[in-house]
């Protein structure tokens, strides 16, 4: 093409039309986010967070592709907060233990009996109130909080065969560092002590913990049920996590990929969530071949639950809005 001023003009003019619209040449850029999650491979979380890769790089073509780090694999669910902070990491599945030691609000979903059974935990994640809890993450954290997902109520394993609740009294017993668990137990008696979650499996045989409390899924994948007798079911307490993406690369991302984000997130995890309400009579099927579960209805739930709103309502008065939606459901 000969070199004219009208050529030239052309042409500058098509680079300022490009300039101008700086999202439409970012959405055409090939990328592979990075998502890191705690749980093991073949929880159903790791298979959500797999689901959304499948489905990211079948709506575009190719263009955007997702790879998921499980099982601590990129470091702590503390360290991978701060890397989705720096922009170092996409993305990250933070348990509320994570999130609630940081922030009171969002431990208030861990509290005792807001609900009691894992089908109301799926609703409860649903919910408006629930949902709110995510609004803080921005500038509590640095992070966008895109949709929950859910575990089974969690359940208590013992070392030796126990009869009840009574026999938690004095139990050395591992359980998630989060606070909002460390209270719960201490008001049930037990003695709740630490443990990295690699060496729990050890720490039963062993003798070094009495118990462990888990959810069903993580407990069936790590195979507790091996070096455990008893398992103790009070339809207490219940662990989600946030599906999270760094603010700081939210924020490079034209919006029409936000939004495909946010919208695979919330299909996998709501696939994620009906599953595991589904799933759970065959997961407890499978536990009870195996060893004995006991179901336990506890005598001075009110007098737990004041105790420990005495603790945390002054905390996350949002708890109090939690109760009154759990009653509803």
């Amino acid at each position: 093409m000969k070199i004219t001023r009208r050529n030239l003009i052309r042409t500058a003019s098509a680079s300022a039309a490009l300039l101008a619209m700086p999202s439409i040449v970012r959405a055409q850029e090939k990328r592979t986010f990075r998502l890191g999650i705690t749980t093991p491979p073949g929880h159903p979380w790791n298979n959500a967070a797999l689901k959304v890769g499948e489905m990211l790089k079948a709506e575009t073509n190719g263009r955007l592709d997702l790879v998921a780090f499980p099982a601590n694999q990129l470091g702590t669910e503390a360290a991978m907060m701060q890397q989705m902070q720096a922009g170092s990491l996409d993305l990250g599945w933070i348990m509320t233990a994570e999130l609630g030691s940081r922030i009171p609000s969002i431990a208030a979903i861990n509290a005792p009996w807001v609900v009691d059974s894992t089908a109301k935990v799926a609703k409860l994640v649903r919910d408006p109130v629930a949902m709110s809890l995510l609004d803080v993450l921005p500038a509590e954290t640095g992070t966008i909080g895109l949709a929950w997902g859910i575990t089974t109520m969690r359940v208590v394993f013992t070392a030796k065969a126990i009869d009840g609740l009574d026999d938690l009294d004095g139990m050395k017993l591992r359980i998630n560092t989060t606070p909002a668990y460390k209270d719960f137990y201490q008001l049930l008696g037990a003695a709740p002590t630490p443990i990295p979650t690699p060496a729990v499996f050890d720490a039963m045989s062993n003798g070094q913990v009495d118990g462990l409390e888990a959810d069903l899924d993580f407990s069936w994948n790590q195979r507790f049920d091996k070096v455990s007798k008893t398992m103790l079911r009070m339809n207490a307490i219940f662990m989600p996590c946030v599906a999270l993406a760094s603010g700081r690369v939210w924020k490079g991302l034209p919006e029409a990929d936000r939004e495909l984000i946010t919208r695979l997130t919330k299909m996998a995890l709501d696939e994620q969530i009906d599953a595991t309400v589904a799933n759970e009579p065959k997961r407890l099927e499978e536990f009870g071949k195996v060893i004995t579960i006991k179901d336990v209805e506890v005598a001075d739930t009110g007098k737990i639950i004041a105790e420990y709103d005495k603790i945390w309502l002054p905390k996350a008065p949002v708890l109090a809005d939690l109760r009154k939606v759990g009653a509803t459901l």
